[in-house]
């Protein structure tokens, strides 16, 4: 089943967390910064100066602020876009796999 073919009471069972974290979004070479606005199990928003379209597939790096504790490396997929009226995008993104 793909993400798409999910309802939407599903897509809700997993807790969303908001952040307010630095994001780098790796598309091939290209290298987008942006912003992690929130976070769950299963996916993220990311606002990001980008022009992705829906199947798109990133890599995504969230540093981590603490020494001892790794960052999140993923592998994503754009599952929704919203363009923002100063250009940017929200991105919804599945995640894929953590690497």
């Amino acid at each position: 089943m793909t993400q798409k073919d999910r309802d939407y009471s599903e897509k809700r069972d997993f807790i969303r967390m908001h952040v307010d974290s630095v994001v780098q979004l790796l598309d091939g070479e290209r290298q987008i910064d942006g912003t992690c606005v929130d976070l769950s199990s299963t996916g993220m928003q990311v606002v990001a100066p980008t022009s992705l379209k829906m199947g798109d597939k990133l890599r995504v790096l969230i540093p981590s602020e603490h020494p001892t504790l790794k960052g999140l490396d993923a592998e994503t997929e754009v599952v929704r876009i919203s363009t923002l009226e100063d250009g940017r995008q929200s991105l919804g993104l599945a995640i894929l796999a953590i690497l």
